[in-house]
């Protein structure tokens, strides 16, 4: 029985919008399913998907938090 963990920052995939929708999760979690399925013959009343939200603030790139890193990325 495979279990598949998703991480997903938890900003939105859109203006306005501070978390992925039910919607888009839904979607991530047939997607992962069905591929499961179709390279590894996984059933999918078999596979488990979690899908996780982490907090822009609690997750880094090149040594900053992401706010911060993305700031200093910016076009100035």
């Amino acid at each position: 029985m495979p279990m598949v963990n998703i991480q997903i920052t938890r900003e939105g995939s859109g203006p306005g919008r501070d978390a992925a929708t039910d919607e888009e999760k839904a979607a991530l979690i047939k997607g992962v399913s069905e591929v499961l399925l179709n390279v590894l013959n996984k059933p999918l009343e078999s596979t488990f998907v979690v899908v996780e939200e982490v907090p822009l603030q609690n997750w880094g790139r090149g040594g900053l938090p992401v706010p911060e890193f993305r700031r200093r990325q910016a076009p100035k």
